[in-house]
């Protein structure tokens, strides 16, 4: 059973973002076919959560191949959006105080729910449920399309600094 959504998504405009898309990209450093979020329509740093959405377009590069005459959002593709939402939150309000990038640590809990299928609005809600600083952050998310949870879980965000770039 999924569980209450983690925010009140319903009572956003979701045709006036807090952040667009030019707001998210001088945070994320995603580009291109890898943009996840259209925008953000509540931060609560108080609670540490934020409220974000895609708009899952028929020009998704993953339809020609996921699943041919039955496009079908990959389920990667739903945890990269959610960790767009939280790398978001945690460096545009620098809760870890380190790193230039919110790398993905881990997953865990991930359900999918119902399949998210082109031409939809994709709500993705993610909230920290703990951090330290200079290490990791958790965060809990959950993803809704016309009002039914579509999937949820769990995340580790890590710090990752240029000058550590693996050569």
């Amino acid at each position: 059973m999924p569980a209450e959504p983690i925010f009140d998504y319903k009572r956003f405009n979701y045709d006036k973002p807090l952040f667009t898309l030019d707001d998210i990209r001088k945070v994320n450093p995603q580009r291109h076919e890898m943009e996840q979020l259209s925008g953000i329509v509540h931060v609560d740093t108080a609670q540490h959560g934020l409220i974000g959405f895609k708009e899952v377009t028929d020009d998704e590069f993953w339809i020609k191949g996921h699943m041919p005459g039955f496009p079908l959002m990959p389920g990667v593709m739903l945890c990269e959006a959610a960790a767009q939402l939280a790398g978001f939150y945690a460096r545009k309000y620098d809760i870890l105080k380190a790193g230039d990038y919110l790398g993905f640590g881990g997953m865990t809990d991930v359900r999918f729910r119902a399949p998210v299928y082109p031409n939809c609005r994709l709500i993705i809600l993610a909230r920290v449920t703990k951090y330290k600083e200079k290490r990791m952050a958790h965060f809990e998310f959950q993803g809704f399309v016309n009002d039914k949870q579509v999937y949820n879980g769990e995340m580790i965000g890590v710090p990752i600094s240029r000058e550590n770039e693996a050569r």
